[in-house]
Formats: C-alpha cells, structure tokens, sequence
C-alpha cells in the first residue's frame, strides 16, 4: 500500500465534497474518478506485492525442495 495512492484518495474525497458542498457535479464527479483510479492503482500494487512474494516463496520451496 503506497502512501501516494492513500493521498490521492484523500484529494479525491476532499474534491468530491467540495463539489458536493457548492452544488458542482462536475467537480463532484471529478473528485469521485480521481478517489476510485487512485484506489484500483493501490489495490493493483498490493496484487503485484502479493504476486511477487508469492512468486519468491514458490521459488524458495522448490529450491529446498531439492536440497532433501
């Protein structure tokens, strides 16, 4: 989990209920699109961590595997 993708989440939120406040859907929606791409890209990079160390435990296994 990247602290960047959590601060873009929270400039999204904030920017969501500035539109909300002021009655301007555009920035309302704007804020909501920027809060969700932020969110996808925090969860895609926790699948590729969770990926990779899955990859290396794999490896890992195999290579004591042979040691037996």
């Amino acid at each position: 989990m990247s602290i960047e993708e959590k601060i873009d989440q929270a400039k999204g939120a904030a920017k969501e209920s500035v539109g909300k406040l002021t009655g301007d859907k555009e920035i309302e929606k704007e804020g909501a699109a920027e809060k969700a791409a932020a969110k996808v890209k925090e969860v895609a990079e926790d699948v590729k961590d969770a990926i990779e160390e899955g990859t290396i435990d794999g490896v890992k296994n195999i290579i004591n595997k042979d040691k037996k």
